[in-house]
C-alpha cells in the first residue's frame, strides 16, 4: 500500500502510451529491473502454522498484542495497515491500524458467547474499545539487525474507539450526523495511506455489526452509526494532535485511501468499498497542492468533488447536488450525500463490483490498481485485478479505461487479492484474503494458506504471480511497506487461529507456541 510521490511518474511522463486502452504500456527504463526484495526464488503454497519466507529471507517480531510500549499504554489487537514514517531507514515512527476482534474466546479467557445473548459484556467491550483503533509506534533498527519499539518513547501512542476525533468538510455539523463535529472513537480500521503532507489515512471498514453489537448491551452507550465508516487522518509525529474523519471523502466500508496529483496539483484520494457489489470512488479537491504549506493541506479534503466509477460507460459521475440534479430528488444538503454515499452512488449510477477492496498507484506511469478479492454470490471466488488509466492521464479527468490486469485462480496460483502494494520499480505486491474458515477447503484447496505474492507489471514476468510469503494457520497477511532504503519490508500477521474456539487448544500457536497473537514483522535479507 505503499504511496510514492506523483513526482517521479511526471518526471517520466514521457514514457507513458498515450492511446489506450487496447495494449499495455511499453517501458523503456534505464533504471536497473527489480529491488533487493525482489530477487528471490518463489515458495510453494504451505498449510504450515508458520510464516515461511524464501530462503535467504527472515523475519522479526516488531510489535505484537498486548506489547508494553512503555507509556502506560499496550499494542492493540489484530493489526492491519502499516505505514512507515521519517526519512532515516534504520529508525522512524510506524503507524498501525487495529482493525477487529472477531471471536473473544482467543482474547478474553473464559469467555463464552450465549445463543440469544449478548455478544459482549460492558466489561468485554470496554477492552475491545481499547485494542481497536490503531497505535504509533516508535521503531529503531539495533546493531544486531533487529527492530523493536523504542520503549517510553513519547511518540508510541494510542487512538482507540474512546479518542475524540473532529469531523471535516460538508457533514460536519450536518442534521445527518446529528449535527456534531466531533465523534468519539475510530474503530473496524483496516487498511489505509500515507498524505503528501506526511500524515496517515486510516479507513474505518466493517464497522456495522460493531454498533450494533456495542449499542445493543444492556449498560453500553448507544452509537450513531453515521460517525463511521469514514477515513481517519492521524499524524504520528504530533502526540497531541487531534485525529480527523474527513466527510468529503464519503462514507461506507473504506478499505484504504491512496492519494496523488492531478496535472493542474489537485489532491486526489482513490477508495474502494469492500463489500459485495459496492463501488470504487475518488475525490479531487477544488484547491492545489502547496508544499510550502506543509500539513496545512490537510484543509484541501474539506472541500472538493467525490466521485464514483461508471465502469460501462468508463465515467467518473459526481456525487454533488449541484452536478448531478438527481440526487436532489432523495437529499437535502451535501452532508447528507456523503454520509449515505452507497445509495448516492447507486442513484447516481455507480457500477456495483465485486469487493473492490486496496486501490493503488504505479510509480511509473500512473496507472491505477484495483483489487476485487471476490464475490461467491456471482460465481466469483477467486477475484481479480483491475488496472485502469486516467483519460490523458490526469487522474482529475472525468473518463477512463480499464483492463484486467490478473485474475486470480489456479491458473495464476493465487486466490481473493486484497491489500496491494508497489515496490520502487513497478513491482506489484498482493496480499490475499481467503476468508479464515475457507481456507484450505473446496474451491481453495489448492491455494493453501494465506500469502504474499509479487507481480512484474513490466518484462517478460509481467502478470505472473510468485509467492514470497505463507501466513500461518487462518491468518492473513496485511499492511506491507518498504522502510525508505527498500531494505525492509513491514507487513502485519493478522488473525492467525481465527477460527479457536478453546483458548487451550488453540487452531495456531503462532508465533511464541502458546496461543496465536497477531504481530508486526520486519523481513530483511540475511
Amino acid at each position: 500500500m505503499t504511496n510514492y510521490n506523483d513526482t517521479y511518474s511526471q518526471q517520466h511522463a514521457g514514457n507513458r502510451n498515450p492511446q489506450y486502452p487496447s495494449v499495455p504500456l511499453e517501458f523503456n527504463f534505464r533504471e536497473p529491473y527489480g529491488t533487493r526484495f525482489s530477487q528471490f526464488r518463489p515458495i510453494r503454497h504451505s498449510t504450515q502454522d508458520q510464516l515461511i519466507l524464501p530462503r535467504g529471507y527472515k523475519y522479526d517480531i516488531v510489535a505484537t498484542w498486548g506489547q508494553d510500549l512503555g507509556n502506560g499504554e499496550k499494542f492493540g489487537f489484530n493489526n492491519d495497515f502499516t505505514c512507515y514514517f521519517g526519512s532515516n531507514p534504520n529508525e522512524g515512527l510506524l503507524w498501525v491500524n487495529h482493525e477487529y476482534i472477531g471471536n473473544m474466546s482467543i482474547f478474553v479467557t473464559g469467555y463464552k458467547e450465549e445463543p440469544g445473548g449478548p455478544k459482549r459484556t460492558p466489561e468485554q467491550i470496554a477492552v475491545e474499545k481499547y485494542n481497536l483503533g490503531g497505535s504509533v509506534i516508535h521503531i529503531r533498527k539495533g546493531t544486531d539487525g533487529k527492530w523493536t519499539i523504542v520503549k517510553g518513547s513519547p511518540y508510541n501512542r494510542r487512538i482507540t474507539a474512546n479518542t475524540p476525533i473532529n469531523l471535516t468538510g460538508p457533514a460536519k455539523g450536518d442534521a445527518a450526523v446529528g449535527g456534531v463535529t466531533q465523534v468519539i472513537g475510530t474503530f473496524a480500521n483496516c487498511s489505509g495511506g500515507k498524505t503528501l503532507w506526511n500524515t496517515a489515512f486510516s479507513g474505518e471498514e466493517n464497522y456495522e455489526g460493531i454498533v450494533e453489537d456495542w449499542s445493543e448491551t444492556p449498560g453500553v452507550s448507544a452509537l450513531n452509526p453515521a460517525h463511521y465508516g469514514w477515513v481517519v487522518e492521524i499524524d504520528p509525529s504530533d502526540p497531541k494532535s487531534t485525529p480527523k474523519k474527513h466527510s468529503m471523502l464519503g462514507r461506507f466500508a473504506h478499505e484504504n485511501a491512496v492519494m496523488t496529483l492531478g496535472k493542474t496539483g489537485r489532491v486526489v484520494v482513490y477508495s474502494g468499498d469492500d463489500a459485495n457489489d459496492q463501488c470504487v470512488y475518488k475525490f479531487v479537491s477544488d484547491d492545489v497542492y502547496r508544499p510550502e504549506l506543509g500539513k496545512q493541506n490537510s484543509s484541501l479534503l474539506e472541500k472538493g468533488t467525490l466521485y464514483v466509477a461508471d465502469m460501462g460507460a468508463t465515467k467518473w459521475v459526481a456525487l454533488d447536488l449541484n452536478k448531478t440534479p438527481k440526487l436532489r430528488d432523495k437529499y437535502k444538503t451535501q452532508g447528507e450525500v456523503l454520509v449515505n454515499t452507497r445509495d448516492a452512488a447507486k442513484l447516481a449510477g455507480g457500477t456495483p463490483l465485486d469487493r473492490p477492496e486496496d486501490v493503488e498507484i504505479h510509480p511509473r506511469d500512473g496507472s491505477v490498481f484495483i483489487a476485487f478479492t471476490n464475490n461467491t454470490k456471482h460465481g466469483n471466488y477467486y477475484g481479480q485485478i483491475y488496472r485502469l488509466v486516467e483519460e490523458n492521464n490526469d487522474h482529475e479527468s472525468t473518463s477512463f479505461g480499464y483492463e484486467i490486469f490478473i485474475s486470480g485462480g489456479p491458473q495464476s496460483g493465487f486466490a481473493c487479492p486484497d491489500n496491494l502494494m508497489f515496490d520502487q520499480t513497478g513491482n506489484l505486491w498482493v496480499c490475499t484474503d481467503i476468508s479464515s474458515d475457507k481456507t484450505n477447503q473446496g474451491a481453495y484447496k489448492f491455494f493453501g494458506n494465506n500469502g504474499l505474492y509479487m507481480i512484474p507489471t513490466e518484462g517478460s514476468n509481467r502478470g505472473k504471480a510468485m509467492q514470497f510469503a505463507s501466513a500461518p494457520v487462518q491468518a492473513e497477511l496485511t499492511g506491507t511497506w518498504l522502510a525508505p532504503d527498500g531494505e525492509t519490508l513491514f507487513m502485519s500477521v493478522q488473525h492467525p487461529g481465527e477460527e479457536s474456539e478453546d483458548v487451550n487448544n488453540p487452531t495456531s500457536r503462532w508465533p511464541f507456541g502458546d496461543i496465536p497473537r497477531p504481530s508486526v514483522v520486519a523481513i530483511t535479507r540475511q
